[in-house]
């Protein structure tokens, strides 16, 4: 009988520490925290004379590494020429940063219409041409948004499905995301026609409903070598300027995004002083 009743109380307790633990709140891995990144667009070594490109950049780095961001994206466009020489020279500057760098592709890097080779050539040099990464509570997705621009065969519905997919998923994406690209999606108008400058009207419009429904906060782009910043149903679209080579000779810097539980800023720093 003392047996028995000893096994009752051990299940009993057993028990009733089960339901404790079932009454903790799991931990969250999207517990969003206060952070800073830059947004460095065009680098585009060889546009506005190869050495000063080179020495932009360098200028650039020691810039943002002062300044101590959690990390950098690149919004495109990282060479004027896609070479082994000037893809080589990025990467070398690049390694100097004291924080993680983002790179997502430009037309001179893959080609306005890319292809098998061009997209090859990209992806063996410098890395994948789309991604995503997580950080505190936020979701980074780095698009290929020539993809968007052209329609080339396996490549942009694989892209598209990726898109989809990743921002989509809710078990990553409890939280905002910032969207990464080289295109932005228009200048002026939604509504405006295509041009060098933008994406296809029906695909910036698809691209925007899919950034109302899954919590898009920003779509950060370069691609027009000066600022272009709109707003569409609270969603910030932000173009910056370049380190190469401006439209109406605008300052050559880059964009300081800070993003807090209350409020996602952004202000630019120009290379000189």
């Amino acid at each position: 009988m003392i047996q028995v009743n000893k096994y009752i109380i051990i299940s009993l307790l057993v028990f009733l520490f089960s339901c404790k633990v079932k009454k903790q709140k799991p931990f969250s891995k999207n517990k969003q925290e206060t952070f800073s990144f830059v947004q460095l667009c065009d680098v585009q070594l060889g546009l506005g004379g190869y050495e000063n490109d080179i020495k932009s950049f360098k200028m650039a780095v020691k810039k943002i590494n002062t300044l101590n961001p959690d990390f950098v994206v690149i919004c495109g466009d990282l060479v004027q020429k896609r070479k082994d020489s000037s893809f080589s020279n990025f990467k070398k500057i690049n390694t100097t940063f004291n924080m993680p760098s983002y790179i997502a592709p430009g037309n001179h890097d893959v080609g306005i219409n890319p292809n098998k080779k061009t997209l090859n050539y990209y992806r063996k040099t410098i890395g994948d041409d789309y991604y995503a990464f997580q950080h505190k509570g936020y979701l980074f997705v780095v698009t290929n948004s020539l993809l968007w621009k052209a329609n080339v065969a396996y490549e942009s519905e694989k892209h598209d499905n990726w898109f989809k997919e990743k921002i989509k998923n809710k078990s990553i994406n409890n939280s905002p995301v910032f969207v990464i690209g080289h295109y932005p999606l228009y200048i002026i108008t939604i509504d405006e026609e295509e041009t060098f400058g933008n994406l296809p009207l029906t695909k910036r419009k698809e691209l925007l409903d899919l950034f109302k429904q899954n919590n898009v906060v920003a779509y950060l782009t370069g691609h027009a070598h000066r600022r272009v910043i709109n707003k569409q149903d609270n969603i910030q679209l932000v173009t910056a300027v370049s380190i190469s080579k401006n439209a109406r000779n605008s300052p050559l810097g880059f964009r300081v995004w800070n993003v807090s539980l209350d409020s996602i800023t952004h202000h630019f720093v120009p290379l000189q002083p």
